[in-house]
């Protein structure tokens, strides 16, 4: 078990310790902060995901934070709608002009959303973000959480909306 294996180490130490490790053929848990020196060393990664689960990705740090955002990209499966009794002279609900212009308008905020995250994730990624005040860690950890819900709002809304239009509500 290593814990923050790279802390107080000159550059020229870290590269030879990450050349050992990759020759090392056990295993070794290590717990760093460090995503450069994890991607270099790596083969899976153990991610706490809340709730007392643990999950398993294959690679580097950044091997999970692609899966995670293909993961957030996929299609959200379907929610079930409460079953409603419509009368035979119901008609369904279409969309109102303002439900219309919203649904045009989701893709590219959607695409703006997962932009603003994948820059946010480079900048967790890189190392030296961790060398800045710990208030500004707190903010951008803040303003992460915010994004994926917000993108997860606009999934929701297109996926409803969808359905309106689709005639299924």
């Amino acid at each position: 078990m290593l814990d923050e294996p790279t802390n107080n180490l000159d550059i020229e130490t870290i590269e030879l310790l990450e050349e050992q490790l990759a020759q090392y053929q056990g295993t070794i848990f290590i717990v760093s902060h460090d995503r450069a020196f994890l991607n270099n060393v790596v083969t899976s990664t153990l991610v706490f995901e809340g709730g007392g689960k643990v999950r398993e990705y294959v690679g580097g740090y950044d091997d999970y934070i692609r899966e995670k955002l293909n993961a957030a990209k996929a299609v959200r499966p379907e929610k079930k709608p409460a079953k409603q009794q419509k009368k035979s002279s119901e008609k369904p609900r279409r969309l109102s002009y303002h439900e219309k212009k919203e649904l045009e308008k989701l893709p590219e905020q959607i695409e703006t959303l997962e932009e603003k995250l994948s820059g946010l994730h480079s900048d967790l990624a890189d190392p030296d973000f961790y060398k800045s005040t710990p208030e500004q860690i707190a903010k951008s950890n803040t303003r992460l959480k915010d994004l994926e819900k917000q993108l997860e709002e606009k999934y929701d809304r297109w996926q409803t909306l969808e359905q309106i239009k689709e005639g299924k509500v």
